[in-house]
C-alpha cells in the first residue's frame, strides 16, 4: 500500500470536506493549500513534507495567537470555530509532545550545548528546535529554555 504524501491528503480531504459540506474543514484545508502554492510560487520550489509542515505550524501559531483576542469579544460562534481550525490542523501535524517530554529535550540541549545563562538561548534553541519540529509550540518550548537557563 502506498502511503499519501501530506499533500494528497490535504487534497483527498478537500474533496470529502466538500461533499460532506463541511465548511470549516474546507475553508482550513483550503487555506493550508493556498499557503502551500504562494511559498512554492515565490521560491520556484516543490516543498517537501517538512516545508508543508511549517506551513501548517504557522497556521496553527496564528490560530492560537488570536484565540485571546476571539475570547475577549465573547463571541462563542467564532471561538468554537477558531479551536475546530485549530483541532483540523494539529490533525495534520505530527502527535503534539508532552510538556515532560519538551522538558527532557530542553534538558538535554542545555546539557549538550553548555549554555550556563539566558543570553545563550539560541544555542539551546538551534538544538531543540529540530528536534520538535511541528511537534510542539515554539512559544512554550522558548519558555521552558528560558526557564531552564535562568535557574542556572
Amino acid at each position: 500500500m502506498m502511503v499519501m504524501s501530506l499533500k494528497e491528503q490535504l487534497f483527498a480531504d478537500l474533496k470529502t470536506a466538500m461533499k460532506e459540506k463541511d465548511t470549516v474543514r474546507k475553508d482550513t484545508v483550503q487555506l493550508i493549500r493556498s499557503g502551500i502554492l504562494q511559498i512554492e510560487k515565490d521560491k520556484k520550489i516543490e516543498l517537501d513534507e517538512d516545508g508543508v509542515l511549517d506551513v501548517i505550524a504557522k497556521q496553527l501559531k496564528s490560530r492560537r495567537d488570536s484565540l485571546p483576542e476571539y475570547e475577549k469579544s465573547g463571541r462563542q460562534d467564532l471561538i468554537d470555530k477558531l479551536n475546530r481550525e485549530i483541532e483540523i490542523l494539529l490533525g495534520y501535524l505530527p502527535e503534539q509532545l508532552s510538556e515532560e517530554e519538551i522538558q527532557k529535550i530542553v534538558e538535554e540541549a542545555v546539557a549538550e550545548s553548555g549554555a550556563a545563562s539566558v543570553k545563550e538561548m539560541g544555542k539551546v534553541m538551534a538544538i531543540v528546535t529540530p528536534k520538535v519540529k511541528g511537534r510542539a509550540d515554539n512559544k512554550v518550548v522558548g519558555n521552558l529554555v528560558r526557564k531552564m537557563l535562568q535557574g542556572k
